[in-house]
């Protein structure tokens, strides 16, 4: 016999349910006797609630909602049956609503809605739906029976979630299905009684409770969970684009992935069947020839060490602190007993091992409850100052690795917290069981789409890292970048296993950005199209994101721009400089960024600001590294001036020369700051500082080859004013020539100067 258990959005409405009677009459043919276990119609069961909670605080609207789910079924009915069939199934529902409306007018009327009546009122959307269900198999001919879960699962009187006596439900089920002839036996999922005969509930995802308890009683060969997802994933699929469906997971692991934020299967579901190894098979209604997911104990040897990653959200972090805790038993006994006692549940404990701290996370809902009768327990310590008042940290997560595999290869909790830290996402609190089967981090709220992606990047995508690139300044050189970035994408991915998403690109008048990547085919209709710039609201909307491997490309020559690097680094987000403002600025600012990039595991990278982007300050960096000093460098440092030299031999204007240069875009936008030699200062000054010299650009001594009359005024001034002084630039030349040699402009470094 196998259980088949199929959700809310399975049963959402006629179409959906047609699905299910294709699949349930597919199984019984193919397998033999099956127990079909619903749930309530998809959205029912909080209309149920929200009813009642009308009625309860006398709003007369609580009728209009009855009306409305009432309504809802008989147009499920009417969709599915005959006409000449509908009659007594109509009836039926008609019955059952009837029943809930006076239930819930006697919630109005005392203005008081108990867990008891609660869990009556919930009960009928599950009684509804299996019972239209059943009536469905019948019109297809498929012979089966409805029958009361009510009557087969006993539990004590915790209504809203009760437990279960196993052992009077084993024989209550063992009664009934020992008489049973028929091939399908449809049950609602989600209710049971206690021995008084009171409706109670299982908690919310009962309904994959409800088939795993009457599995484990019939010792079924599996039971299947159908949903509308082909299978657990290693992470949420809403947070990570590249989730993958988990084959295969032991029930351990399937328990801790549910716990922690995995909703595609309740994780009470596991205990019942653990011991007895009768698998459960995630599946897809929507998908039924998906593999989905098989959860049991006879995984193969050599399957992957972390099975998925999961979070949960909205959870506050309570610590209690005090140096009376040092070395005093119980106090650890007394906060839990405390919030036990509020029926607060811990969701995670760590705890300091001087004794110091106490450090738990919570439902962010129970935080402040859970302050107030701390408080009050350790207020005597609290007023001696031997203990503080209880602090609450709140919107944070809760991150976690799982995988049974995880106690046998060292490393996985170093390169957890590796990526992590890489990226900037600060761990706030740590705890991983004896086990090894659960590491679990507290990050900020903020980050755990981004945590997420980067564990799930580390762990499993294994073919590529994905890095998000923002891009500003979209001009020549930019828009040549972002074309060699579009032909390279593929290039990029197979050879150096590189994901490069541009997410963002500006110029001096607007921005565009877009999580998903900018189409590079349209992009300047994109930026035309984007909203207005501003620093400050890009920098701020690229820390907003918080996307992954984030680098921030700057190809401008932007002062401003320059002067703001240090907002990404210190959130962990690489600078690329193609200009030379930022790293020939003041000392203290050039020091400033080295060392942030260092503090936050961001990457500070400006090779193209000298060498044109040959491996010039790279190899510098490695003879540092290696041991080596720098005593001495001469080097020729601007194509420009190269350009002009090599071009300028007194046939042509000197003036004509550099704007033939300009026009083939080898000066700065003012070829003055070429000419006069100020880029070749900062370029040496940029050597020197990374070969581990103090230098500002005032220690530098720059001998200009330029008149001074030909600094002065505007561009189109200064190519008149070189003009005049033709016969200047002629000697030069001559005088190069009489000692046979070329013009070159150099820039020397040594002992420091």
């Amino acid at each position: 016999m196998r259980v088949l258990k199929f959700g809310g959005t399975s049963v959402a409405n006629a179409e959906n349910i047609n699905k299910v009677v294709t699949i349930v009459e597919q199984q019984s043919v193919a397998t033999g006797p099956i127990v079909v276990v619903l749930s309530a119609l998809g959205g029912i069961t909080d209309e149920l609630i929200a009813a009642a909670q009308l009625a309860a605080a006398g709003d007369h609207s609580y009728s209009d909602k009855l009306s409305d789910i009432e309504q809802r079924h008989f147009l499920c009915v009417k969709t599915l049956i005959p006409v000449d069939r509908q009659s007594s199934v109509l009836s039926l529902v008609r019955k059952k609503c009837n029943e809930i409306q006076d239930i819930c007018n006697g919630v109005f009327l005392l203005k008081e809605l108990s867990a008891r009546i609660k869990d009556i009122v919930v009960s009928y959307g599950e009684i509804l739906s299996s019972h239209i269900f059943s009536a469905r198999l019948k019109v297809s001919g498929i012979e089966n029976e409805w029958k009361d879960t009510r009557e087969l699962i006993r539990t004590d009187s915790t209504f809203g979630g009760a437990g279960i006596d196993f052992s009077v439900t084993h024989d209550q089920v063992s009664d009934y299905f020992t008489s049973s002839t028929v091939p399908v036996v449809v049950v609602p999922g989600f209710i049971a009684a206690d021995k008084n005969g009171n409706t109670t509930t299982l908690g919310r995802g009962g309904s994959d409770f409800t088939a795993s308890v009457l599995g484990a009683a019939l010792k079924a060969s599996a039971i299947e969970i159908w949903t509308d997802v082909s299978g657990m994933m290693t992470a949420d699929p809403r947070l990570v684009a590249n989730a993958r469906i988990i084959d295969q997971l032991s029930y351990r692991e399937a328990m801790e992935l549910s716990h922690f934020g995995a909703k595609v299967i309740y994780p009470p579901t596991m205990q019942p069947v653990m011991s007895l190894g009768i698998p459960v098979m995630i599946k897809n209604t929507f998908s039924p020839d998906d593999e989905g997911t098989v959860i049991h104990d006879d995984l193969p040897k050599g399957e992957n060490i972390i099975r998925g990653i999961s979070s949960v959200s909205n959870l506050s972090l309570l610590s209690l602190e005090g140096s009376g805790m040092v070395g005093i038993p119980g106090f650890s006994k007394r906060l839990f007993e405390t919030l036990s006692a509020e029926k607060i549940n811990v969701i995670f404990i760590t705890q300091s091992s001087s004794e110091h701290s106490i450090c738990v996370g919570v439902d962010a809902g129970s935080a402040s409850r859970a302050k107030e009768v701390t408080d009050e327990t350790f207020s005597y310590e609290i007023n001696i100052r031997k203990v503080e008042k209880l602090k609450i940290e709140d919107e944070v997560s809760i991150v976690a690795l799982v995988g049974d595999s995880m106690k046998s290869h060292p490393g996985i909790s170093g390169k957890m917290f590796g990526a992590l830290g890489r990226n900037g996402i600060n761990v706030r609190a740590i705890a991983q069981g004896s086990s090894e089967r659960n590491i679990s981090a507290v990050v900020a709220t903020r980050d755990v789409k981004k945590a997420v992606n980067v564990l799930h990047e580390e762990f499993f995508e294994t073919t590529y890292k994905q890095a998000n690139v923002f891009i500003s300044g979209v001009g020549n050189v930019g828009g040549k970048l972002l074309g060699q970035l579009q032909k390279q994408f593929d290039y990029l991915r197979e050879h150096l296993r590189l994901h490069v998403r541009v997410t963002g690109i500006a110029n001096s008048r607007k921005m565009y950005l877009n999580d998903d990547g900018v189409d590079l085919s349209q992009w300047k209709a994109l930026l035309q199209n984007g909203q207005d710039m501003t620093i400050d609201e890009m920098f701020a909307s690229i820390v907003q994101k918080n996307l992954r491997n984030s680098i921030f490309v700057d190809v401008t020559a932007d002062n401003k721009l320059a002067k703001e690097y240090a907002q990404l680094l210190s959130k962990s987000i690489s600078v690329v400089a193609c200009n030379k403002v930022a790293c020939s600025s003041s000392l203290e600012y050039y020091k400033k960024l080295k060392h942030l990039a260092r503090e936050y595991n961001a990457k500070f990278l400006f090779e193209t600001n000298v060498g044109a982007g040959l491996p010039v300050i790279g190899t510098l960096n490695d003879l540092l590294r290696s041991g080596d000093g720098i005593n001495k460098m001469d080097a020729v440092l601007s194509g420009t001036l190269n350009f002009v030299f090599n071009n300028y031999t007194g046939e042509k204007s000197f003036a004509s020369v550099v704007k033939q240069a300009q026009d083939e875009g080898y000066t700065e936008p003012d070829p003055r700051l070429d000419l006069s030699g100020v880029d070749v200062v900062r370029k040496i000054l940029i050597l020197a500082r990374e070969a581990g010299f103090d230098l500002e650009m005032s220690d530098i001594e720059n001998v200009s080859f330029l008149p001074e009359s030909c600094m002065q005024g505007s561009v189109s001034d200064f190519y008149e004013e070189m003009e005049k002084h033709e016969s200047h630039f002629r000697k030069l030349v001559a005088g190069a020539v009489v000692r046979n040699n070329k013009m070159k402009f150099v820039a020397s470094f040594e002992t420091g100067k």
